[in-house]
């Protein structure tokens, strides 16, 4: 939960004047067990944290899930604006050979190197990309009917996405400003789950005494217009979101520039990368010790009935090799649950598999990260995915101006003490925690800082900003009173 509002007691939220005086007074007797269990240590420090990083970080958060929402039903745009490309609407009783339509798609693109062929199934084209040195990462991908070989149009992809879809894929990564972009979006993931973890810390605290499910999970729709019902609104909304939230920041971080680098240092020493299947080829026509010689495209269709007699269904792409000394490669790319990854990697001089790959046994974490990414991106459960990635979009919207509104609300209004918004919560409260809990709290956050090098950073920012102009106004404060 992004708020910026800072924490109050958590006295019981009265419906009027009189009945608040009596809430006041109940909490302040000694003798109150809810008063005398409660932590206040943590409460000021968490409560300025959470403050000053949804003051700071929400912009990010905002502009992600702008760019989330607008990425989340890709699919559906790609078929509305390169329908004719991507689909077909007659499908015959039995598709050409493969070998025809990549020929056919050479024909249309004479130029660049045949490197990956995605073959048609149901109403979807055959997909060949061909490389050019002058696209970088992006190929050309021709279309082809995969009932009737003819060609339907070309279009230039980046890992099988369409122009629309890696514009927004850009946009929301890294605002289609490159590497410096990247920054932006690591950012609004290195803190997302701080500020989740942290409203709902708070929260918890202000329901202490009365922590009812409908207290905990439901706005309050009684309170007077004003920072409590926003503030009901804001959290109660928050802890709905709160799972699918931890989840966007952890598969976020997985594949940023800094953390994800971290991620896959620790995959790698955990022997729990993505596996992927030998290629080199030691016999036969390329093998070791022979001239390597061009992989011919007619051999697709050997190479793909071989995949498919042992077991890589479904729909898959099969990469070509550059010359006869290396293996094709067929891997099933099932993104819906249950997700395929099976790959084999297949000699094309007697269509004979010579290593595979199978999902199945993929270690766990590889697994995880597969599923997360899935999941991130929309596709792990089709359209159900999209809807719950929409919602939690517009919720993190919503949770994100309900913060700033409460700031806004908090202002002071009287005459002699009118401000444009509301004070964050006193600075020192790190000063009220035990010695060991802070010691081990400095060397905690010093690793996950590590890890997480855009938490790390703002972080230790804010704290030297903060030391400093706490130091000048105890000066000046010391200094009038020293003049008086």
């Amino acid at each position: 939960m992004t708020s910026v509002d800072s924490e109050e007691p958590a006295l019981p939220e009265a419906a009027d004047a009189d009945t608040a005086a009596t809430a006041v007074a109940t909490a302040e007797k000694p003798t109150a067990p809810a008063r005398a269990r409660r932590p206040e240590r943590l409460g000021p420090l968490l409560a300025r944290l959470h403050f000053y990083a949804g003051i700071l970080v929400a912009p990010f958060l905002l502009v992600a899930a702008v760019t989330g929402l607008l990425y989340t039903f890709t699919p559906q745009l790609d078929s509305l604006v390169y329908g004719h490309e991507l689909h077909v609407s007659d499908t015959g009783a039995s598709a050409v050979p493969l070998s025809e339509q990549v020929a056919a798609a050479r024909a249309k693109h004479p130029t660049g190197t045949l490197v990956a062929v995605r073959p048609g199934t149901g109403d979807d084209t055959t997909q060949v990309d061909f490389a050019l040195p002058q696209l970088g990462e992006k190929t050309h991908t021709v279309y082809v009917d995969p009932y009737t070989g003819r060609t339907r149009g070309q279009l230039t992809t980046w890992y099988a996405e369409t122009p629309l879809t890696t514009w927004l894929d850009a946009f929301h990564r890294n605002l289609n400003l490159g590497t410096t972009g990247r920054y932006y979006s690591e950012t609004a993931a290195s803190w997302l789950w701080v500020l989740v973890l942290g409203g709902l810390v708070l929260w918890w605290r202000r329901r202490h005494g009365n922590r009812t499910a409908r207290r905990l999970l439901l706005p309050d729709r009684t309170a007077k217009k004003g920072v409590r019902r926003t503030r009901s609104w804001h959290a109660a909304i928050g802890v709905w979101l709160s799972i699918g939230l931890l989840g966007l920041s952890v598969t976020g971080l997985t594949w940023s520039r800094y953390a994800g680098a971290h991620f896959g240092e620790a995959l790698d020493a955990l022997h729990a990368h993505t596996p992927s299947v030998a290629t080199a080829l030691t016999t036969g026509t390329g093998g070791s010790g022979s001239t390597a010689k061009k992989a011919d495209p007619a051999a697709i269709d050997g190479v793909l009935k071989a995949a498919r007699a042992d077991g890589v269904g479904g729909p898959v792409e099969v990469a070509v090799p550059a010359d006869g000394s290396t293996a094709w490669t067929v891997t099933q790319t099932r993104n819906l649950w249950p997700v395929g990854r099976d790959s084999v990697a297949v000699d094309a001089t007697g269509d004979r598999v010579t290593d595979k790959v199978a999902f199945a046994d993929w270690p766990v974490m590889a697994k995880l990260t597969r599923w997360g990414i899935n999941a991130h991106m929309g596709t792990l459960f089709g359209l159900v995915n999209q809807i719950l990635l929409a919602l939690l979009a517009i919720g993190l919207i919503f949770v994100i101006v309900w913060g700033y509104r409460m700031w806004w609300q908090r202002r002071p209004t009287r005459s002699d003490r009118r401000a444009a918004l509301g004070a964050p919560p006193a600075r020192g409260g790190w000063r009220a925690l035990p010695s060991g809990a802070l010691a081990l709290g400095i060397v905690a956050v010093a690793v996950v800082g590590w890890a997480i090098p855009l938490f790390g950073i703002p972080l230790a920012a804010f704290l030297a900003v903060d030391l400093v102009v706490g130091a000048v106004r105890n000066r000046r404060a010391t200094g009038s009173a020293t003049a008086g």
